[in-house]
């Protein structure tokens, strides 16, 4: 099931001794150390694997990651970024690619990089799917977590997944282990739990009588915006809009997109209407990150559109999920809603997070030079309603 589609009740079961504060901080310090070019350990139930992302290898990591787990590593990746590289069918979830030998630390960032020139190529001896939760699909999945590519370097760790040799060997080469299903239930049980932490009156241009809530996870995750305009009634359907942040539109007036046009003429139909909220979600790149952004805007002047370049990262067509939305309505106190969107997916959405949308809000802008095919792709390709 697609990420967007999740119900907010729906954490996997696996994931039950994971749940809370501690599951959500394993992963936060696990994002941290792939960030910094850090190896972890995953546990799957049946197996430990030694993971490492791609985007940060060097060759003096790639080395110490080999000395750790005694053996070569492979490489997990999405199955759709193993097929664009020619290594079998499209298929969905994650695929663990085995090499022969040792690679290079740049020619497997080669080919997490669809923007690389590859010199060389390693040998590939075999392409096999990743189980759902097993070690190498939540390696990609703390990949997509931290904003970094997606893919990492796995290798079987030598020990049982819960040998209590395992936990001394970690602690003794500083090596943080984590639960795969805390990294797969991490997006959702994130925002169920997320909480208020601040609030101010912050009048806008054409909308003078508004606040500003912020809501942020528990485990101190990123922090999502609820922008109040008026005093909406929880009564009543509220006016809402949904809006992922979007440094290049919606601060530097990009015209690649419609962002920008579209957040400040949410506030102003909002105004206009007398109350209503826009929930600005920290979605940057329909959940990808800015700097894969730009990398998918390199893509496309590469004559990509919007969905393909995504895609040759190894990313969905769009990794955003709403189940933050849905909560902070719900911690609102709103229930039914007036949707303004072209995207039926987000309506979708909402249902299944429980928030009933009583009525789509057609909210178009007029493109221009620079983004008229991008919007066209969102028509025919992503099913917005134009």
């Amino acid at each position: 099931m697609p990420l967007s589609r999740i119900r907010l009740s729906d954490v996997t079961a696996a994931a039950a001794g994971q749940r809370g504060a501690h599951g959500a901080v394993a992963v936060d310090r696990a994002v941290a150390d792939f960030r910094r070019g850090e190896p972890v350990v995953i546990r799957d139930g049946e197996r430990a694997v030694l993971a490492l992302a791609v985007e940060a290898l060097t060759e003096e990591r790639l080395a110490r990651f080999v000395r750790l787990a005694g053996s070569s590593p492979s490489l997990a990746m999405t199955g759709r970024r193993a097929a664009l590289l020619g290594l079998g069918e499209d298929r969905a979830g994650v695929v663990r690619v085995a090499l022969a030998g040792t690679a290079a630390a740049q020619d497997l960032r080669d080919m997490a990089d669809p923007l690389a020139r590859p010199e060389t190529a390693p040998t590939v001896v075999a392409v096999t799917p990743a189980r759902p939760q097993d070690g190498d699909s939540a390696a990609v999945a703390l990949a997509k977590i931290a904003r970094l590519l997606p893919a990492a370097v796995t290798a079987a760790a030598g020990f049982v997944a819960h040998d209590r040799a395992l936990e001394e060997w970690a602690r003794r080469e500083s090596l943080l282990v984590i639960e795969a299903a805390a990294v797969v239930a991490y997006p959702v049980e994130s925002a169920r739990r997320l909480a208020r932490v601040g609030e101010a009156r912050v009048p806008l241009a054409g909308a003078e009588n508004t606040r500003i809530i912020a809501y942020r996870p528990a485990d101190g995750g990123l922090e999502h915006l609820a922008i109040v305009i008026g005093t909406p009634d929880p009564a009543t359907p509220v006016l809402a809009r949904i809006h992922s942040e979007c440094f290049t539109g919606d601060l530097l007036a990009s015209l690649r997109c419609d962002c920008g046009d579209q957040l400040r003429g949410a506030i102003r139909e909002i105004a206009d209407a007398g109350a209503g909220v826009l929930l600005y979600l920290a979605q940057e790149g329909r959940g990808i990150g800015l700097v894969n952004k730009l990398r998918a805007y390199q893509l496309q002047d590469r004559g990509f559109d919007t969905v393909d370049a995504n895609l040759q990262l190894g990313f969905d067509a769009d990794e955003r999920i709403y189940v933050p939305a849905a909560e902070m309505l719900r911690l609102l106190g709103f229930a039914r809603v007036r949707l303004m969107t072209n995207n039926p997916l987000k309506v979708e959405a909402l249902a299944h997070c429980g928030v009933e949308v009583v009525e789509r809000v057609p909210h178009v802008f007029p493109s221009n030079d620079h983004n008229a095919e991008y919007l066209r792709t969102k028509a025919v390709r992503s099913g917005h309603l134009f």
